[in-house]
C-alpha cells in the first residue's frame, strides 16, 4: 500500500478531466476552425461571427452530452469512495 495507489488515483482523475474537457472543447474547436476558414476566404472580419457559433456549439454539447459527462463523474466518484478501505489500510 505505497504511493502507487495515490498516483493511480491522481492519474485516473487527470484522465477523466482530459476526457470531459475534450468532449466540450473539440466540437467548439472544429466549428471555430470552420468559421475561421470561411472568414479568411470571404475577407469578413466580424468578431461575433466567430464567437456566436462556438458559444452555441459549446452549449449544445453541454446539453446533449451532459448526461454522459455527469455519469462519468459519478462513476469515478463511486470508484473513489469504494476504494477508501484499500487506501486507508
Amino acid at each position: 500500500m505505497g504511493p502507487e495507489i495515490y498516483v493511480d488515483i491522481l492519474g485516473d482523475a487527470l484522465l477523466l478531466v482530459i476526457i470531459l474537457v475534450s468532449a466540450i472543447i473539440l466540437p467548439s474547436l472544429a466549428v471555430g476552425l470552420t468559421v475561421a476558414v470561411f472568414q479568411a476566404a470571404t475577407s469578413i472580419n466580424e468578431q461575433t461571427l466567430s464567437f456566436l457559433p462556438r458559444l452555441i456549439i459549446t452549449l449544445l454539447s453541454l446539453i446533449f452530452g451532459g448526461h454522459w459527462l455527469l455519469q462519468k463523474i459519478m462513476d469515478y466518484t463511486i470508484r473513489l469512495i469504494s476504494s477508501i478501505p484499500s487506501v486507508i489500510v
